[in-house]
């Protein structure tokens, strides 16, 4: 693959989906970095990661998070067992004209209305009639989690009482519940990791509003019923064991057998009628480049420029105010 197409989107597709770590020491491994703690020394390929979920009891240097960032790696601070989120780094775009294409969408409504009728669509097999209303639309989006929750709960016989989750008592949840909310939790991450490494803001949703991670939300339930919804079932049907470790460690095989990071930037692009323009890409691989500067209406000029030599008497103008 060509470094334009890398820049394009940055790494995502062809990367380990994500990797979660706690108790240990993280430092600069040449160009990429490892891991310590009582077992000895475990080398990682920065270049192959997509997102690193650090979790209680970890340090990373400032080296490793260089080594990272240059790497296009998104660094994800994480309560234990990876399901609470507490802060993340910057992605590897430096275009914005994604982020642009989506604040406008999400702000007027009837483009709003548009992108969040592709992202129910998305969700069924069949086609959505034009004339069904929000409302109606989401009715039968309730209907089909239900069932997909139902499904899961017969073939595993795992009893299935509802959606229930307390952040701040997390045991007094039961198994299934539990499994459900430490998968949804890795989802979120490698969701948002897509989404930031592809210049999009995981803030501006479309059908979920009002938080940070809105369009993280957005996205991670195109996946859920596929995915996350029928592992947690199976996890709590082997055993109730270590619920969280072993949802990690096989929702991790799932991402890699379901080529989910190959799925979510292209999905994204189609909720969003998003287009490849190659002179973003140009701009993506120079990390000093100067943005425009806006010139009224949709307009803008280049960065950098100096516009008084073009138009003296408005720098003549400032030295009078002065």
């Amino acid at each position: 693959m060509k470094l334009k197409d890398l820049a394009t989107l940055p790494k995502v597709r062809d990367s380990y989906s994500y990797l979660y770590v706690e108790h240990c020491r993280i430092e600069q491994d040449a160009k990429s970095i490892a891991f310590y703690d009582l077992d000895g020394k475990t080398s990682v390929p920065a270049a192959n990661l997509s997102l690193l979920m650090i979790g209680p009891g970890a340090a990373i240097t400032h080296e490793a998070v260089k080594s990272l960032a240059d790497n296009g790696c998104l660094i994800m601070w994480s309560g234990e067992g990876a399901v609470r989120f507490y802060a993340m780094g910057l992605g590897e775009t430096r275009g914005s004209r994604r982020l642009l294409r989506q604040a406008y969408l999400s702000s007027l409504p009837s483009l709003r209305l548009g992108v969040v009728r592709r992202m129910y669509e998305m969700r069924f097999a069949e086609e959505l009639s034009d004339d069904l209303t929000l409302e109606q639309i989401r009715g039968r989006e309730g209907v089909r989690v239900r069932t997909a929750y139902s499904q899961a709960s017969a073939e595993t016989g795992v009893p299935w009482h509802g959606r229930s989750y307390n952040k701040g008592s997390w045991f007094d949840a039961d198994p299934v519940n539990r499994a459900l909310s430490a998968a949804n939790s890795c989802l979120y991450g490698i969701c948002h990791a897509a989404i930031v490494s592809a210049g999009y803001s995981p803030a501006l949703g479309f059908i979920h509003t009002g938080r940070m991670l809105s369009f993280v939300y957005d996205i991670a339930d195109l996946y859920k019923a596929d995915i996350t919804i029928p592992l947690a079932f199976e996890i709590v049907r082997e055993s109730e064991e270590e619920i969280e470790r072993r949802v990690r460690y096989n929702l991790r095989d799932m991402f890699h057998e379901t080529r989910l990071l190959s799925r979510i930037i292209p999905d994204i692009e189609h909720a969003l009628d998003i287009r490849t323009d190659d002179a973003e890409v140009e701009f993506d691989l120079d990390d000093f480049a100067l943005g425009g500067l806006w010139d009224g209406g949709d307009r803008s000029v280049p960065g950098g420029v100096n516009y008084a030599e073009e138009f003296p008497e408005a720098e003549n103008e400032e030295e009078n105010q002065l």
